[in-house]
């Protein structure tokens, strides 16, 4: 006997085989990504020891004036000696690599301390801040781009396209100002600036989050409005399918793929933002840390700074690439066929 249209006549047992199989493939294409992360990661190395290195400054003059030592050729003689820059730059970079691969990126010219210990106790701060900026571009992208697509052309939808024009055109350090003028100068409602308690995280968050959010919604919308074209979705409908499972099931699923991309670029847009934002409202993080080590020429500050954002970026546009495939069959399969 045939079974019927609406019956499924897949057996657990394979599911369970597919399912494993899926894993499986998964596993071997995050096996492949992982082994690009060291190569990236030792050009990264060497372009910011080349930038920093050749641009302009002089580490040994910078370390002199940080101490408080006056710039005498035997003061600036020693200094080079002492920091190493009176070697080759090749001998220069392979020691400070051999160092940093045993996690020792040197002392901080400023604090006297190492490096490494300085941003690790800033970093938590800044992933706070940058954790709650994330949590405000989901919470309000997904809804408000899901209800602009359902309700296109409607009033709904063209305030959402207008609020997202206007964020997106808004730079982050400009709406800091207004938010600080609005909520703590004229109203009293939130703290200015510093870190005092759970209400001063809602400015600089918001501050930050408002551009990835814009973006967010957009991209949702469109997604969702380019799924919504797709026959399978007009099939379902055609077979009487319940309008909330099209959407869940057909429409939301599918359009979700490019939006967990885009959610990988927004962990970069949010740290690096957070160096701008953090300065603004006082938050003692590691962008706050980092442009002051920028202002006074801190060398090694500044070289662990820029890779260890690099390795936070590549971790999780790693992740991203990994659920990515795992949303998408035909991800894994160019990936099988590129090796």
């Amino acid at each position: 006997m045939c079974p019927s249209a609406g019956h499924d006549t897949r057996s657990p047992l394979k599911e369970w085989r597919n399912d494993r199989g899926r894993g499986v493939t998964v596993t071997k294409f995050a096996l492949k990504r992982i082994l690009f992360l060291p190569p990236i990661l030792l050009a990264v190395s060497i372009v910011v020891f080349l930038i920093l290195r050749l641009g302009e400054g002089d580490p040994a003059m910078a370390y002199l004036r940080l101490s408080q030592i006056p710039p005498t050729d035997q003061a600036l003689a020693e200094a080079r000696e002492h920091l190493g820059l009176n070697l080759p730059l090749p001998v220069q970079y392979f020691q400070w690599l051999t160092k940093a691969a045993a996690m020792d990126f040197g002392m901080s010219y400023v604090t006297r301390r190492p490096v490494l210990d300085d941003l690790l106790y800033y970093l938590p701060k800044t992933l706070t801040l940058a954790g709650v900026s994330m949590l405000l571009t989901m919470l309000l992208s997904f809804p408000l781009g899901i209800l602009s697509a359902l309700y296109r052309e409607r009033w709904i939808d063209q305030a959402t396209r207008a609020i997202s024009f206007l964020g997106v055109s808004m730079p982050s350090f400009w709406l800091g100002f207004l938010l600080v003028f609005v909520f703590s100068v004229k109203l009293g409602w939130l703290p200015p600036m510093g870190r005092e308690g759970a209400g001063s995280v809602i400015m600089p968050s918001f501050a930050l989050a408002l551009m990835s959010m814009c973006i967010n919604t957009r991209l949702i919308r469109a997604s969702m409005l380019e799924q919504m074209g797709h026959r399978t979705v007009l099939y379902a409908r055609a077979r009487g399918v319940l309008e909330r499972w099209v959407i869940g099931r057909h429409v939301l699923k599918n359009a979700l793929v490019p939006v967990v991309t885009a959610m990988g670029m927004h962990v970069g847009e949010l740290l690096g933002g957070a160096v701008v934002v953090e300065t603004l409202f006082a938050w003692p993080g590691i962008g706050r840390y980092a442009v002051t080590a920028i202002y006074n020429r801190d060398f090694p500050v500044m070289q662990c700074f820029i890779l260890l954002m690099t390795v936070i970026f590549v971790l999780c546009n790693l992740l991203v690439d990994i659920l990515y495939a795992w949303l998408d069959p035909r991800i894994r399969m160019e990936g099988e066929s590129g090796s």
